[in-house]
């Protein structure tokens, strides 16, 4: 791919991707998306969504997922710096439960590609941030889940200390989130409920 680097991160189809940038003393250029290139590498999404979302520093959003109408997710940070989270919710995935976190800034201009079937949530490390995202389906209000941030069973390794926060800032929705367990001893007993 010439106008992406690619890596690989510890949880197979979580892609982390380094835009190549032209940049002189009027500012920079860069591709965020180029469907033939990230097709290249296996990437076979088909966005149907953009997103943006600004957050003060210590907001944290997340985990949220789809459910029933899984979303793949191409995000980036336009201006300021968050530390992104993806959890693998896949079944029969060898790193289920297992995440992934990588600082997203719009001085590293890295943005990472997650597939269906993953969790994911940032909290924001600046003093504020623009985040933006592509989906490959639309928001479904009667789909949507998260999982608590501190989940003892999946230990993220939030950022807080080192950037000053005491505690995240939640919304009252993703305060309320139940673990991994959880949900899926709730979702269990709905399928057997079927």
């Amino acid at each position: 791919m010439g106008k992406f680097t690619i890596i690989e991160t510890p949880i197979k189809g979580l892609i982390l991707i380094k835009p190549k940038v032209f940049a002189d003393e009027r500012g920079f250029f860069l591709e965020s998306w180029n469907e033939k290139e990230f097709q290249e590498v296996g990437i076979q999404a088909k966005f149907v969504q953009d997103n943006h979302s600004r957050s003060v520093k210590g907001v944290l959003r997340g985990l949220h997922f789809q459910y029933n109408y899984p979303q793949a997710k191409l995000v980036r940070v336009v201006r300021g710096k968050v530390f992104d989270v993806a959890v693998d919710l896949r079944e029969g995935s060898p790193t289920f439960g297992k995440w992934f976190g990588v600082e997203l800034s719009d001085e590293n201009l890295r943005m990472l590609y997650i597939p269906e079937g993953f969790a994911h949530g940032f909290l924001v490390l600046s003093e504020y941030a623009d985040f933006v995202y592509k989906v490959t389906d639309y928001y479904h209000p009667e789909d949507d889940y998260g999982i608590i941030w501190n989940d003892p069973d999946i230990s993220i390794s939030w950022p807080l200390e080192e950037y000053g926060i005491k505690e995240p800032i939640l919304s009252k929705k993703d305060s309320q989130h139940p673990t991994l367990r959880e949900w899926l001893s709730k979702i269990g007993n709905e399928q057997k409920r079927r």
